[in-house]
């Protein structure tokens, strides 16, 4: 059996490189797009296998080809090398997998250098002298995978952060300008059609640009505010993070412009030649017949590749924006003012549309997942962790260590919910609050501390309360998380059925910002309380072991066996809640200062002191803490660094950077508002004298 493969190898190992690359680039071309909204773990790994394997395979293949004896044999074998080096190239809708790739551009450009030698030598030695046809289809090509293999390294190099810092600082704002007769007629309608939308994305693109790299903003800007009217704000954000997204991890710099449309008009036609060419070929080159239909799959996949880039690059929203700021006025007259484009972009919309077999809009597929991210560490410290309760893939990742058992609790005991739009209109209007009334610095950042405001404007900023916004922020998030379930349990207001939209709104924040802490604290401002949160976790446990003992375990074979191999622990069922609650009153009912257990001991002055404030009738407690919890995690989105925010744009993104894209936004119009009055002030000066 062995020996039989290892025959298997020896004949066919190049045909079998070949074709594993043209599948793992079709992968890729299938599977970037999940990027921007997020999906399952599965694709997530299916998608980082192909984009680790797709160079690998393919440089493996070219120097297999540089030392194989088939290529003397069989030219055409060497005639793949061109193919492959289409193949490094990678798909027009991927180039980095994370932020730090774009960093490697130069080592990446050195990669190209030496895979292009390598593919000259493949040609040279093996193609040279074997007839004029097959050697003018092998130079199209290797022209073709040449120029495609070095757009990527210049995509890397134009996707890394500090050669857009450079771009910025060098070209003024690009208020392209994108209004349609049709947005006005809309705008009457009280809001934009998707396609404005867009437009207008690309129109206040350069606030975006200039925050992700910590740029100065355009002071004297005051077309920005005129781009939002009649436009939906937070899909608005959504999309111009999606064109991030594109600058940051797509070939979207290369593409849109001169070269880049050239390439992508011209590489079909010269892949169709190339095609050409070697069909003439004939019988004038040895060659055997499964080589000849390999090389039929690779013409047919090149061709695929590059005509749905071509389609995809004219049918872009960046195509408009290009248009828009073009020198050339002919050329916008001509594809812009006659609507041309317009007709060719419904037509790749349609093409789409028919691939998807109407499923999903195109503009959808830019928007955010608008999943929120849940964690609760009540939940967490009641479950259910013995030998026999414990799921298989959790036993299995205790077993094996090395990290896999805190990846599984983060994963097994956390939960995503969809955004409750009025958890959404909540949080824009406390930041258009706070940004009217002079919030921030002239910078652009929070005057205050987390937390503090709220409090500030009740006059109760001093004592426990004040005390337990921390000296940290993500000490905050602990102390408020748990003090705020002990406060909702006990709450007769909370109870109440007017209160439920609030209750919900504390819930969602607070079970959120408990989630960054723990699954992503990179999405954090401060040092990192990994340490304090173990102990409290630790210190929680303790507390509720009595609760632990008299949980009733199930004899329902069923049951267990569910149970062995469910992923994700149910945080809504009746059980857990009821742990949940009971932890809360047994914290609640606990007395006294514990120096072992500090953290815990401020979470139940907390929670007491905002009872008392709501028996008392001096504060609406509820709301109290549901503007606290608005204002952490506002606080959070304002001091998390560019460069988090960045990183998340190619894994489904986060809350937190919409709402610090929006902050960017506020802070433009904040500042025009200014200037404004500046000018009336001079005007009012000047005619008085």
């Amino acid at each position: 059996m062995a020996a039989r493969a290892q025959d298997l190898w020896n004949n066919w190992s190049i045909q079998i490189l070949v074709l594993l690359s043209l599948g793992l680039q079709l992968a890729l071309f299938l599977l970037a797009g999940i990027r921007r909204r997020g999906a399952h773990p599965l694709l997530w790994f299916l998608l980082w296998l192909a984009y680790q394997l797709g160079d690998y395979t393919a440089t493996y293949a070219l120097g297999h080809l540089s030392l194989k004896g088939a290529a003397r044999e069989h030219p055409i074998v060497a005639f793949w090398a061109p193919f492959l080096l289409l193949h490094l190239g990678g798909p027009d809708n991927i180039t980095a997998y994370s932020l730090e790739d774009n960093k490697l551009w130069k080592r990446h450009l050195l990669h190209v250098v030496l895979q292009v030698l390598a593919a000259v030598y493949v040609l040279y030695e093996h193609i040279s002298g074997r007839g004029a046809l097959l050697q003018l289809a092998s130079v199209l090509m290797f022209a073709v995978g040449a120029v495609k293999y070095g757009e990527k390294t210049w995509a890397l190099m134009l996707g890394n952060l500090d050669s857009i810092r450079g771009a910025v600082k060098k070209q003024p704002p690009a208020m392209h300008g994108h209004f349609h007769p049709q947005d006005h007629v809309l705008k009457a309608g009280g809001h934009l059609d998707e396609e404005s939308l867009v437009r207008r994305a690309h129109s206040l693109f350069h606030i975006c640009k200039r925050a992700i790299v910590d740029c100065p903003v355009i002071e004297d800007d005051s077309d920005t505010a005129k781009m939002v009217d009649g436009v939906k704000f937070w899909p608005l954000m959504e999309t111009e993070l999606s064109l991030m997204y594109d600058m940051l991890d797509t070939k979207a710099p290369v593409i849109h412009t001169w070269f880049g449309y050239s390439v992508r008009l011209v590489s079909p036609l010269v892949i169709a030649a190339s095609l050409l060419l070697f069909k003439l070929i004939g019988k004038d080159v040895a060659h055997r017949g499964v080589d000849v239909i390999v090389t039929y799959v690779l013409y047919g996949g090149a061709l695929f590749m590059e005509t749905t880039a071509l389609l995809n690059a004219l049918g872009s929203s960046w195509t408009f924006a290009f248009l828009s700021t073009t020198r050339w006025r002919w050329l916008r007259t001509t594809a812009l003012c006659n609507e041309r484009w317009d007709r060719l972009r419904r037509l790749v919309a349609y093409l789409h549309h028919l691939v998807r077999l109407g499923g999903g809009s195109r503009y959808k597929s830019r928007r955010w997942s608008r999943t929120m991210g849940q964690f609760n560490m009540l939940h967490y410290c009641t479950r259910s962790d013995g030998a026999v309760t414990r799921p298989l893939l959790g036993r299995l990742a205790k077993m094996v260590g090395l990290g896999l058992n805190e990846w599984w609790n983060r994963e097994h005991y956390s939960w995503a919910i969809e955004m409750p739009d009025h958890v959404k209109d909540r949080i824009s209007k406390h930041m258009e609050k706070m940004y009217n009334e002079g919030g921030v610095n002239s910078l652009g950042m929070l005057r205050n501390r987390w937390g503090e405001e709220p409090l500030v404007l009740r006059k109760l900023y001093h004592g426990i309360l004040k005390d337990s916004l921390g000296v940290e922020f993500q000490e905050c998030i602990i102390i408020w998380h748990i003090g705020s379930d002990v406060f909702l349990v006990k709450s007769e207001r909370a109870k109440d059925e007017d209160a439920t939209l609030n209750v919900e709104a504390i819930k969602v924040i607070s079970n959120y910002m408990m989630f960054l802490l723990v699954a992503q604290p990179d999405m954090l401002p401060g040092l990192s309380q990994n340490r304090l949160y173990q102990r409290t976790c630790e210190n929680l446990l303790k507390t509720g072991q009595s609760m632990t003992s008299r949980r009733q375990h199930t004899n329902n074979i069923c049951a267990k066996l569910k149970n062995l191999f469910r992923l994700h622990d149910d945080p809504g069922s009746s059980s857990r809640v009821a742990d949940r609650e009971e932890l809360a009153r047994i914290l609640c009912a606990s007395k006294g200062f514990r120096h072992d257990t500090p953290r815990l001991s401020y979470v139940v002055r907390l929670a007491k002191q905002l009872l008392r404030e709501e028996k008392d009738g001096t504060a609406d407690s509820l709301k109290l803490v549901l503007d606290v919890w608005t204002d952490i995690l506002v606080y959070a989105s304002n001091k998390c660094s560019r460069k988090a925010h960045a990183e998340k744009l190619n894994s489904g993104g986060e809350l937190t950077t919409i709402l610090w894209l929006m902050a960017e936004h506020f802070y433009q119009f904040y500042l025009e508002e200014l200037i404004q009055k500046e000018k009336d002030k001079l005007h009012v000066v000047e005619g008085s004298n």
